[in-house]
């Protein structure tokens, strides 16, 4: 039902009512309240810890709802971790492991599109989809600027990109073209009678990054990246594969910090876009009627653990994402909430904000009793992450793993080699493995539970 209906349906209520006994009170009309809008940001690669770089979102976003800090990816993997986030499901269940793998699960998109959302795509999808920068846009999208896996599509400069199906050359920003890309949909979304799904997913921060114009001149003075877990010299409590790993040369960690440089340069342009994409939300009227997700699809090491770069591994650098949740409706205060979530959350929660039942395949668990503040909510007890570590950086293959995150704990196994169990709240870097402390025997019993636990919802292979 459209404002327009509402408007009359009141304005006949209101008649009858002023009209006293002269005539009886029409039935009363119940009204279904209003869908909201959906608008999903996906960042590329962007760690947990760069959101300092990012005022203008940290101000729109983060301090306007409510912000999870401790987020997690269940794959760390640009295709995996997205087909989570459309699913609702593990990497093990909805089998895009890798990405090379072919995505067909049933998503968020298709349902929302038979419950009558408009839905539109501005940015990167899987990394199989679009293949070709001709490929056909999915049926369940109204709107469709697709990223290939092509290098003109990724490009930060004069991209090409798949516009509901026509390989289209532009001249520009990639970032800056894809914000107006958004813009449009929202302008075109707000004239429909029916409410809207969006998913903005750009390239930035994606390496190799190149800053926007004007943009490679900020932050001049930045020091050098140096954690207290940047190229450590005891690397004992570590699997036997990243024992065997190098130390990082001179010009790896040179490498290192240009990178990280551009990278956070170009999160000015995305800080930007985001900003543009709520202001046109609340030039529309709409902004307060939109679940607002700011999401990356996981992290990036940066030298921790002798790692010069890449993903996968359940480290915090890789698989700890910003995240946070805009909808004033349900979150009409900004907070902050520790309870570890995941990616697999998002399509849970916008299932049931939109009165829509989930499939009995999703795994994940709907963020609302956080959003409205529940002083007891109901949560699972663990978030399982896992890898399948493959072609990766600098170090080629290494055995799949499983890790149980819960509380101030995480415990791995990576297959044929050793188990790590670590207390974030007293070793945020995960230097000091606890796998043969007494300390912590009862609590590694229980890790080995959960974990035991969770692969019985493993399929075989």
């Amino acid at each position: 039902m459209n404002a327009a209906q509402k408007l009359s349906l009141s304005a006949l209520a209101l008649g009858a009512i002023a009209a006293g006994c002269a005539s009886p009170l029409p039935p009363k009309i119940e009204l279904e309240p209003e869908r909201p809008n959906f608008l999903v940001i996906v960042a590329d690669d962007q760690r947990f810890d760069t959101m300092e770089y990012m005022p203008r979102t940290q101000e729109r976003i983060f301090n306007q709802g409510v912000t999870f800090d401790n987020a997690y990816v269940t794959t760390a993997r640009c295709s995996p971790s997205r087909a989570s986030i459309l699913t609702g499901m593990y990497a093990h269940n909805h089998n895009v492991r890798l990405n090379s793998d072919p995505f067909d699960q049933e998503t968020i998109v298709q349902n929302l599109d038979e419950a009558g959302y408009y839905t539109g795509l501005v940015g990167k999808y899987v990394n199989t989809y679009p293949a070709s920068p001709e490929d056909p846009p999915l049926p369940e999208f109204d709107y469709w600027i697709g990223m290939t896996s092509g290098p003109d599509s990724a490009a930060y400069y004069d991209p090409t990109l798949n516009v509901n199906g026509t390989a289209t050359p532009h001249t520009g920003y990639q970032t800056d073209i894809l914000r107006d890309y958004a813009v449009k949909f929202i302008d075109q979304a707000s004239q429909q009678d029916d409410p809207f799904f969006l998913m903005f997913t750009p390239y930035a921060p994606h390496l190799p990054a190149r800053p926007a114009p004007g943009d490679d001149q900020l932050y001049p003075d930045l020091p050098p990246h140096e954690p207290p877990n940047f190229n450590p010299a005891d690397m004992s409590g570590k699997p036997q594969w990243m024992q065997e790993l190098s130390f990082l040369a001179p010009d790896q960690i040179e490498s290192i910090n240009r990178d990280r440089k551009h990278q956070l340069q170009t999160l000015n342009a995305l800080d930007i876009a985001v900003e543009t994409l709520l202001d046109e939300l609340a030039d529309q009227g709409e902004l307060d009627n939109t679940v607002i997700f700011y999401i990356s699809d996981n992290g990036l090491f940066l030298g921790e653990h002798r790692l010069p770069i890449g993903k996968i591994y359940a480290y915090e650098e890789s698989a700890r994402v910003p995240f946070a949740v805009r909808y004033p409706p349900l979150a009409a205060e900004p907070r902050r909430d520790e309870t570890v979530v995941a990616n697999i959350d998002i399509a849970p929660t916008i299932y049931d904000l939109a009165g829509l039942p989930p499939p009995d395949f999703v795994d994940g668990m709907s963020l609302r009793p956080f959003l409205q503040n529940d002083p007891n909510p109901e949560w699972r007890d663990y978030t399982l992450i896992e890898g399948w570590p493959t072609n990766v950086a600098y170090v080629g293959s290494s055995p799949p793993f499983q890790t149980i995150r819960a509380g101030q704990y995480e415990y791995t196994e990576t297959e044929g080699d050793l188990a790590e169990l670590y207390d974030l709240a007293v070793d945020p870097y995960q230097l000091q493995n606890q796998i043969a402390s007494p300390d912590y025997t009862a609590i590694l019993e229980q890790f080995q539970a959960y974990l035991t636990d969770a692969r019985k919802t493993i399929p075989a292979p």
